[in-house]
């Protein structure tokens, strides 16, 4: 299968969001954040409508959107038990110039389902260049606030009286998931983010408490999913959307099992201990 271009191109796009969606899947899973991962993602797909009716490549779009829509979640709902309010808004206001931007552009049938569950097979050489320095920005922008948000995180509390901003760096998270969302988008579409973002990260905070294991083991996750759905979609030729998300689950469900029956929540109580 790699004697063809396209197939080439997926694996390395794939690769590049799967490490990026990884990462920063892990910190959303720990600050409790999933839901503002899933929100981002159709807050892109009103980007990425949006750029179909401008005549503008989607990927600017979903990279514009959700950008925005970070800054907006950020700004909004600075604390717990804000956020569900201030992504409920941003997601509502959102989700409703996206059907109206569909609304004005309807000579493009196929749009929408290329949107909504994305076509890694069809990612060109170009794509997979801007996907990687978009990647490489994030994780940067992710290593240098990685201490302060750790600590914001896991003891808000005592960061704010350290002088920690919590919305500062709550904003910067969210750009952060913002740029990861719009490349996972490319790969999966905006319904199946958590696909990439929650699953491996989820699991991998099953398996261990220990930071620096959990983010490899994240990534390592995501790469097994996003690499082996694509290589099943070639055989099968069923959707690699569907391979990835199931996957996904898959090892979720693996890693619960593990954690349950293999002691494995006792050991992480230790070490958080």
């Amino acid at each position: 299968m790699f004697e063809y271009d396209f197939m080439r191109n997926a694996f390395a796009a794939a690769g590049i969001v799967a490490v990026l969606c990884g990462a920063v899947g892990y910190f959303l899973v720990l600050r409790g954040q999933s839901f503002a991962g899933h929100a981002l993602a159709h807050v892109g797909f009103t980007g990425a409508a949006g750029a179909y009716l401008v005549g503008v490549a989607p990927l600017w779009g979903l990279v514009a959107m959700t950008l925005a829509g970070g800054v907006g979640m950020g700004l909004i709902g600075e604390r717990l038990a804000q956020r569900d309010v201030a992504i409920g808004i941003v997601l509502a206001v959102s989700l409703g110039f996206g059907l109206l931007f569909l609304h004005f552009y309807t000579s493009a049938a196929g749009t929408p389902g290329a949107l909504l569950f994305g076509n890694v097979l069809a990612v060109d050489a170009a794509t997979v260049w801007t996907l990687a320095g978009l990647s490489a920005l994030s994780l940067v922008g992710l290593g240098v606030i990685s201490r302060p948000l750790l600590f914001a995180s896991l003891m808000p509390e005592l960061a704010e009286a350290k002088g920690v901003s919590l919305r500062l760096y709550g904003v910067l998270f969210l750009l952060i998931v913002a740029l990861a969302t719009a490349g996972c988008a490319q790969i999966v579409g905006v319904l199946l983010v958590f696909s990439l973002m929650v699953g491996p990260a989820a699991a991998a905070q099953l398996l261990t408490a220990r930071l620096g294991l959990g983010v490899a083991l994240s990534v390592g996750f995501a790469l097994l999913a996003a690499w082996a759905g694509i290589a099943f979609a070639y055989y099968t030729d069923w959707p690699a959307s569907f391979w990835i998300s199931a996957l996904s689950g898959a090892i979720y469900l693996l890693a619960a099992s593990a954690a349950r029956f293999g002691g494995l929540d006792q050991l992480d109580g230790a070490q958080q201990a």
